[in-house]
């Protein structure tokens, strides 16, 4: 009997997780005419036998539960044939494929035609109670076994098992009006015949087409679709290169034209950046979906070539659009993610993201997840390319389900992927569709496959592609002809041809058409800055007062805060009423102004609540009763915009991804990530290099995020000391041999040409204006901040309210305002220095008595180099020595940045010497000891005034 492939066998745990105490009864096994149960069938085999009745009870307690676990396991998922869908071709022992392994159980093959009771919770049997054990082996079989393969009972939720089952067992639940067949075939054709088109047009072209999977355009749009009909306004998708052209043609109905004219070798590019190639970019559309007749918004995020690095991108961006529209269980917005199968088991960041999926500052409230299963990644067997059985096996971890299903069945597929849409809709949970296909081409269209799976090659040569079979079997059976599949064809291939024509006129490529997240009305409709100025970033000193009494105070009563806490916040009173205030209080000051002028700002990272050196407290905990908590910045005015401060998972990689995608979905918030430490900054180094520093260039999309990285030499140890500047330098895109025109906006052009602005500020206020200007700007631009952490409690590191009332502003360059200052042609060294260093330098200065001889200026705004203001420092001391300090190490901190610029500001005329430590290989000592003696050295070498005489630069 070939239909027979499973039997139960020891699963009464499992069964007994799915049914509620009231449903677990023994089933009574019985012919046609009616008598006592069956008596109990004895093991032939003389083993336990309470071991065989263990088995045997549970199998009659629920018959069913071995297909819904194992069934997966044997299902017909790969089109070709070729590989088993686990990659193991060996059947579970609890798997009985054979009549003659009936005997096992004390079975025939006469027993098949006895009738069982169902139970309660299968949906089987439709409107039938009792089945033969034949008929519940072939319905089970059938929605098991054949193109669908579910994992689902790894859950721990009855209702969600129940749902599930319901969806897939209830008999009949899989057909489909001739009308929804005509339409899948006819998005099939396109899907089809759009990849066709390019095949044919530039067949020398690199395009990753989605040959083998073209069942993914009806497939997203089926969950598109579907949503819509739920509700669902706006969908924000991510995806790899594979297919997606065929995307922004077919799914989010990008112009054909724009399209096609990517082709042409001799399309300029407008003067707008350098551009990305044709299948990294993205798209934002708005339209009526056909289906629902409802308006839907389609947003495809540009990504890069790093495989799901898009991934937290996405769900941050989703998670603000939720955010701004009050859409907080996510019945408006959601994401659809697609995935590689190689990537989608390879990347950590797919595993970093799902653990964002249920924490409270990030959920999206649910994500499709399609995986394009290959069964290759590049050139690379499955079988070495993970270990997993699956390859969405990492979605198990937040109790997803996953749907495995035969790509070369359609029906099946648009039937999975509305059932996802529905779960996810109903649960607000993430869910996984595994199309299993191929990939007909190589890696792309260039590449020669043979070379290293010559067998499975062969294979995808001679198989039959979906389309052809789709249309055979509908033509078959009546639902379309012959000549309207035709039709269907030449309609398009016209479409395509028309459009093909049209993209000939095109001979400048503009960006912008491309872009992911427009910003209705921030710019002007040219797409450029309503002006080129700033406003001043200072605010009223009674708005100063007001939020600094906030921030000493706890605004719910009857809220008891820890004693330490009490003292912190009568340290913070105390300055108020001195008019100061520190780091913290700086910080305060410049998100609650914001938040009164109606900007929404977002904290995020490692322990940002509390702040890792317990200096932020912006969380404050009752002491006497659990998990009550208070955050004052919420309640500084009535109609304030929201504050949310959010301490994240343990990831750098996905959490800053995920803030740089909020961070896209509006130019009116202030949206921060902080490092624990500002060395753990690289581990999400891919965000940072192809996001943040070259997000503007490739995709023409600005980007306000800010980035907050502790940094300083304090003899912490290699890793919690340096958070890099030499990399972020590096990347910057001002020219260091161009010596730049001065004019009136110099300040705000220089900002505006560049990628992004690197500051590190040795004073609070300074902190405080850099913030606030950030948002003040008519652009954005990612904000890099290398905080401090010793500072945060030194006692010279506060700053006044004179500071930061109106009309104050952030200083690039904070010139020296003491005794050399008042006589400048007697300072025989200047010194230039950045961030912490200068309170090191102004002590050992002050010990030696030499504030008329040594000038110290600080270099505020590192990046774009503030050539105007240090060009008037230069000159303002001509008989004096240039000196650059630093703490860093040589080759790493500001020196090889600054050097150049000041030799072009000065005309080589001068030289800039070197001050600090001298190279290495790690960042820092982990020797206490080593530290302080090193850093003895360089303040002796800074003051110093024979340490360069006879030296040449």
């Amino acid at each position: 009997m070939s239909q027979l492939r499973l039997l139960p066998s020891r699963l009464g745990a499992q069964a007994s997780r799915l049914l509620a105490p009231h449903d677990i009864q023994m089933f009574s096994r019985r012919s046609r005419s009616s008598g006592p149960p069956a008596p109990f069938p004895s093991s032939k085999r003389g083993g336990s036998s309470s071991y065989m009745e263990e088995m045997y009870f549970a199998w009659l307690e629920n018959p069913q539960s071995v297909h819904k676990i194992r069934g997966h396991h044997v299902a017909q998922l790969d089109p070709l044939g070729i590989l088993d869908a686990d990659l193991d071709s060996f059947v579970p022992s609890d798997l009985i494929t054979t009549i003659d392994k009936l005997a096992f159980y004390d079975l025939r093959e006469a027993d098949l035609d006895k009738e069982f009771q169902l139970p309660t919770t299968t949906f089987i049997g439709g409107s039938e109670h009792t089945l033969s054990l034949r008929e519940i082996i072939r319905r089970l079989e059938s929605t098991y076994c054949q193109h669908i393969g579910l994992e689902f009972m790894f859950i721990n939720d009855v209702e969600q098992c129940q749902w599930i089952r319901q969806k897939f067992e209830t008999p009949g639940v899989m057909q489909f009006s001739s009308e929804e067949k005509r339409t899948l075939l006819a998005r099939l054709v396109r899907s089809m015949r759009f990849e066709d088109f390019l095949a044919r047009k530039w067949s020398s072209e690199k395009r990753f087409g989605l040959e083998g999977c073209e069942v993914m355009i009806p497939a997203l749009k089926t969950i598109i679709d579907k949503s819509s009909e739920m509700g669902i306004e706006n969908v924000i998708l991510g995806m790899p290169h594979r297919g997606r052209l065929n995307v922004l043609a077919n799914v989010i109905r990008k112009d054909l034209e724009q399209i096609f004219c990517q082709f042409d070798p001799k399309l300029e590019a407008a003067d707008e950046g350098s551009g990305d190639v044709k299948y990294h970019l993205g798209m934002y559309h708005e339209r009526i979906n056909r289906v629902t007749n409802r308006n839907i918004t389609l947003s495809l995020v540009a990504n890069p070539s790093h495989l799901e690095a898009v991934d937290p991108v996405v769900q941050g961006k989703t998670k603000a659009e939720q955010f701004y529209r009050g859409d907080a269980q996510g019945k408006k917005v959601m994401s659809i993610l697609v995935h590689g199968d190689a990537a989608f088991a390879g990347q950590g960041v797919v595993y970093e993201t799902f653990h964002l999926s249920d924490l409270p500052s990030y959920t999206t409230n649910g994500t499709v997840h399609v995986v394009v299963n290959n069964q290759i990644g590049f050139t690379t067997d499955p079988r070495m390319a993970r270990s997993s059985p699956y390859p969405t096996d990492v979605a198990r971890v937040v109790n997803a389900p996953i749907f495995h299903v035969n790509a070369d069945d359609p029906e099946a597929v648009i039937y999975v992927c509305s059932v996802a849409a529905e779960w996810r809709n109903t649960f607000n949970k993430d869910v996984v569709v595994d199309l299993v296909c191929y990939r007909r081409r190589g890696h792309n269209e260039m590449d020669e496959p043979m070379f290293t799976q010559p067998l499975m090659y062969k294979q995808i040569h001679r198989q039959v592609p979906v389309l052809k079979k789709y249309a055979d079997k509908l033509i078959a059976e009546g639902t379309v002809t012959l000549q309207e599949f035709e039709e269907e064809i030449a309609k398009y291939d016209r479409i395509c041809e028309e459009a093909y024509g049209r993209s000939k006129d095109k001979k400048i490529l503009h960006i912008k058409h491309w872009l992911d997240s427009p910003w209705p009305g921030f710019f002007n409709v040219d797409g450029e800055p309503k002006s080129m100025t700033c406003p001043a970033t200072g605010i009223p000193e009674d708005v100063l007062t007001h939020i600094g009494e906030v921030a000493s105070s706890v605004p719910l009563k009857d809220f008891k805060i820890h004693t330490g806490l009490s003292r912190i916040l009568r340290g913070r009173a105390d300055m108020i009423k001195n008019r100061t205030v520190d780091w913290a209080l700086a910080e305060y000051m410049a998100f609650g102004s914001l938040l009164k002028e109606g900007i929404h700002v977002r904290l995020s990272g490692q322990d940002v609540e509390r702040g890792t050196f317990s200096h932020r407290h912006h969380v404050l905990h009752d002491q006497e009763v659990d998990r009550r908590t208070c955050v004052p910045m919420n309640h500084l005015w009535p109609d304030q915009a929201p504050y949310t401060v959010c301490n994240s998972s343990l990831s750098e990689y996905g959490v800053l991804g995920f803030e740089l995608g909020y961070a896209m979905a509006s130019p009116n918030a202030l949206v921060l990530w902080e490092a624990q430490f500002g060395d753990f900054h690289n581990t999400a180094q891919c965000i940072i290099d192809q996001f943040i520093s070259t997000g503007q260039a490739k995709w023409v999309r600005h980007n306000g995020i800010v980035l907050l990285l502790p940094h300083g030499m304090e003899g912490m140890g290699p890793e919690h000391s340096s958070a890099r500047p030499e990399r972020f330098l590096q990347m910057s895109n001002d020219d260091s041999d161009a010596y730049p025109v001065f004019t009136e906006d110099f300040e705000v052009s220089q900002l505006y040409d560049c990628n992004w602005i690197v500051v590190n500020c040795s004073t609070p206020a300074n902190y405080f204006h850099v913030l606030r200007r950030q948002v003040l700007l008519p652009f954005r631009k990612p904000l890099i901040i290398f905080t401090p952490k010793s500072l945060l409690r030194h006692p010279e590191a506060k700053s006044s309210f004179d500071q930061m009332v109106s009309g104050a502003s952030f200083q690039r360059v904070i010139p020296e305002d003491g005794a050399a200052a008042q006589t400048p042609e007697q300072v025989r060294r200047l010194i230039f220095c950045t961030g912490k260093v200068y309170y090191d330098l102004v002590k050992e200065r002050s010990s030696q008595g030499l504030e008329e001889q040594v000038a110290i200026t600080r270099l505020e705004q590192i990046s774009p180099f503030p050539f105007d203001l240090i060009k008037q420092e230069a000159e303002k001391y001509p008989g004096a020595e240039l000196v650059w300090c630093q703490e860093e190490h040589k080759n790493m901190g500001y020196y090889d940045y600054i050097s150049p610029r000041f030799m072009t500001i000065l005309s080589r005329a001068r030289p800039i010497w070197y001050v600090g430590r001298d190279p290495a290989a790690a960042p820092a000592t982990g020797n206490r000891n080593t530290h302080l003696v090193s850093l003895k050295k360089f303040l002796d070498t800074a003051f110093n005034l024979q340490a360069f005489e006879g030296k040449t630069f």
